[in-house]
């Protein structure tokens, strides 16, 4: 088909068609008696106001009442058309010539649908009827023909053309057509007689400068290809096929410059016309400009992927500016594209056989073990006891490698980009070294030994300093946090090579033996977290935690937070009095605590100093670390001494008259300065004799506090209420008696502990007993706070 003529044909049918509608017209007038003149009327009013759909339905209306109504059938096919439904309005003109076999117009029309539809075989006949009945109707000829050549029946098309001619001497559409089909079957110079004709009969077809053009141009006319190029664009600069075809006549003229200024100018019209970069590439690479062809080439690559030329051509022009490596690359992607072409084979091994002898070094390879690591480059670090070790490295070299071995086999090559890592299985059992050998494509080899040094396997201890955890590793915590502050360390022979906690690499010293480490952790929505430890041999240690909630409830409805109280009973002395008070006084507090937020009470009784050093410095330590006390109450009741400025309390194997077997209230103190987690401290020392070195008072008369201050709620306090100084205590309490009474006739939410010193102090100095004591215990952590008891 000749291109660009489509329009031309549809002005010519336009006026071909007004005689085939009075023909129409006047068939319909002489057959409208047979059918209803009202669905025809009906029928008529819906085509003229457009309403095509409708005027169909009433048409066929028309023709099932009167099935040889021919104008129904063309005004149905004149609806369709309109609607370009193409198909069945040809086949609707197409059954009207079977009543109206000598109308060359509905022949025509018939044809032209088919034309439009591309059904060639369908219209060809149509269109050959239309132009044997009427031979002075333009549009069926130029139809018939592109018919033709769209199937490439370039006689037949010839043929037709030729009678076309005949017919229609002043028409340049039939030279041009007569043209290009001798352009096609090789005539040039009679398709170049026919596109000079046309041209002086005034066809301004774009399209006929470019065939004219090439036609001379296949003839090496190459001054006149050039005018009509230049005449052609003088009518439209932007038309690129003019700019292409000119280029490649100047290229045919050896004029570079030009040739590749007209691509450049293409190029700015199609900015993603692949085939100009591809052809300017080409124009340059033979110009010898070979940096401006390869970034041609690369552009028509990145318009067109995987279009072998380009890679081809490309190649060329890399081994020309002598990138032979990207020279080869090129080349073997075209040959993997091209796999037939034997001169691309060639060419690529003429590439590398060159490359091969540019490149020859002397450099012997170097080896990189990654994997087990070592101390040095010559010491492979193995696990002790270890039979099997994989070995994973690296060989660097600036050449290809022949071979690569460990211990006489070949390695395992891995695929990590361009480098060259191995990995290799080797037996490790009694043996002392490994050797390895490697050589590149020039003969450098390397060889070389490594000492086998075995490591220790122990896996790395983890300890949680902060937050505390218990020892099936729960952490409690107090307050609703987002972000959790971790602090450990690590105990190892070995260095560490990795801290994780969560996924998250924690600070630590890394060339430090059993390091501390750093790291805050998102804990919002989670209930777990672990801590992996990996040291420089590959031992590792994972350790969960799980975050315990539940003193952030304890906190909301209890300002004290998780409360105990301790209460020591010592009453069955060896050498000293046995003591009844302590008995009663305990049963008398724990039915007075009964109604107080108290979520654990630890009884002992009659302890030997052993039993109290180890509770106080180890075991209760432990008890308040892992269930997380807020506030602690250590209640005391028994025998106390006060010697050589120290004051103490009696365990039941203590003997008269021998200091060492007293409990030093001093090693309570250090006990309790380990109890970091616990807010509020308050020792209550029923005891005779117990001493001022207990405590150091701070306030000469205690101060009214309030629960609902929470500055004394939340802050530490550290103190001391002692029944007696120097003096000797009774056996029988009035101090236990009014402590325990404060708490029953509370009528109060909470009782602080000042307010209970004050009713005690009250109390006993009325009754002439022993005086009582309050205050801060000396060195123990204090910042004002204070314990109270909460109702419950």
């Amino acid at each position: 088909m000749v291109p660009g003529l489509y329009s031309e044909n549809h002005t010519i049918m336009n006026a071909f068609f007004t005689k085939s509608a009075l023909i129409c017209t006047t068939i319909g007038v002489l057959l409208f008696w047979g059918c209803s003149p009202k669905l025809m009327k009906t029928a008529n009013d819906f085509a003229e106001s457009g309403n095509y759909p409708e005027a169909i339905e009433q048409y066929t209306n028309v023709i099932k009442e009167k099935p040889d109504y021919v104008d129904a059938y063309i005004k149905r096919a004149d609806a369709y058309w309109e609607l370009e439904e193409y198909k069945e309005a040809s086949l609707d003109y197409k059954r009207a010539t079977t009543f109206e076999r000598d109308d060359a117009s509905l022949y025509a029309k018939a044809g032209e649908g088919f034309y439009f539809l591309e059904n060639y075989e369908e219209a060809i006949p149509l269109l050959s009827k239309a132009v044997n009945l009427d031979q002075d109707r333009v549009a069926p000829h130029n139809m018939l023909i592109e018919s033709y050549l769209a199937m490439e029946s370039y006689a037949q098309a010839l043929k037709v053309t030729n009678e076309a001619i005949s017919a229609h001497p002043d028409k340049g559409l039939f030279y041009y057509q007569r043209g290009y089909i001798n352009q096609e079957m090789g005539n040039f110079a009679q398709a170049e007689t026919d596109f000079k004709k046309a041209l002086l009969l005034q066809f301004r077809d774009a399209r006929l400068y470019v065939h004219l053009a090439q036609v001379l141009r296949d003839q090496k006319k190459y001054e006149e290809a050039l005018t009509i190029c230049s005449n052609g664009l003088n009518q439209d600069e932007r038309n690129v096929d003019l700019l292409m075809l000119r280029a490649d006549v100047y290229h045919n003229k050896l004029d570079y410059p030009n040739a590749i200024n007209d691509l450049s100018k293409r190029i700015i019209f199609a900015p993603d016309d692949a085939e100009a970069f591809f052809q300017r590439g080409i124009y340059y690479q033979e110009f010898n400009q070979h940096q401006s062809a390869i970034n041609d080439f690369s552009k028509v690559l990145s318009l067109a992927k995987g279009f072998a030329p380009a890679y081809y051509h490309r190649g060329l022009s890399y081994e020309e500016i002598t990138n032979y490596s990207q020279a080869i690359s090129d080349f073997e992607k075209y040959s993997q594209l091209v796999e037939s072409d034997e001169q691309a084979q060639k060419r690529l091994s003429e590439v590398k056989e060159r490359l091969y002898e540019l490149n020859r070094e002397s450099e012997m390879p170097e080896v990189i073990i990654l994997k087990p690591s070592g101390t040095s480059k010559n010491i492979l670090d193995i696990a002790e006891g270890e039979s099997f070790v994989t070995v994973e490295g690296k060989v660097m070299d600036k050449s290809p490698l022949q071979y690569a071995k460990f211990e006489g086999d070949d390695v395992e090559w891995m695929d990590k980009g361009n480098g060259n890592y191995f990995k290799i299985e080797l037996e490790v059992d009694d043996k002392k070294t490994l050797t390895f050998a490697a050589a590149d494509i020039y003969n450098n080899v390397l060889a070389k030994t490594f000492t086998i040094r075995r490591t220790e396997t122990d896996a790395p201890q983890v300890q949680l300093m902060a937050p505390y955890a218990s020892a099936n590793g729960e952490v409690y915590l107090a307050n609703d946090l987002k972000k959790l502050y971790i602090e450990g360390e690590i105990e190892d022979a070995s260095l560490i090579k990795r801290i994780l906690v969560n996924e998250m690499n924690a600070s630590y010293q890394a060339k430090r033996y059993n390091p501390d480490f750093f790291a805050t952790i998102d804990i919002t929505n989670k209930d777990t977290f672990v801590v992996e430890v990996e040291d420089v041999y590959g031992n590792i240690t994972r350790k969960g935690y799980t975050i315990n909630r539940e003193g952030i409830d304890i906190a909301e409805e209890n300002p004290m937070g998780k409360t105990w109280v301790v209460f020591i009973e010592n009453s069955n002395y060896k050498t000293f009095a046995s003591l009844e008070g302590p008995v009663k006084d305990i049963s008398m507090m724990k039915a007075a605590l009964a109604n107080y937020k108290i979520h654990n009470i630890i009884h002992k009784k009659d302890m030997s100093k052993q039993d109290m050093q180890r509770f106080f410095s180890i075991e209760l330590r432990d008890l308040v670390r892992s269930n997380h006390v807020n506030s602690l109450l250590v209640w005391y009741a028994g025998h106390g001494k006060y010697l050589n400025e120290t004051g103490y309390w009696v365990p039941i194997d203590s003997k008269r008259d021998d200091e060492f077997t007293f409990y030093n209230i001093n090693t309570l103190k250090a006990a309790l300065q380990g109890y970091s987690n616990v807010t509020h401290t308050l020792v209550i020392t029923d005891a005779c004799e117990s001493g001022p070195t207990f405590y150091q008072a701070m306030r000469s008369v205690p101060k009214e506090r309030d629960c609902s201050d929470w500055y004394a709620t939340k802050f530490k306090s550290s103190q001391v209420f002692s029944s007696a100084g120097y003096e000797l205590a009774m056996d029988n309490s009035q101090f236990t008696r009014t402590f325990a009474n404060s708490l029953v006739n509370n009528p109060d939410a909470c009782l602080p502990i000042e307010n209970i010193v004050t009713r005690v102090t009250v109390a006993v100095s009325k009754s002439g007993q022993q005086k009582p004591q309050f205050g801060k215990i000396a060195g123990l952590e204090d910042e004002g706070g204070t314990f109270f008891f909460m109702s419950k």
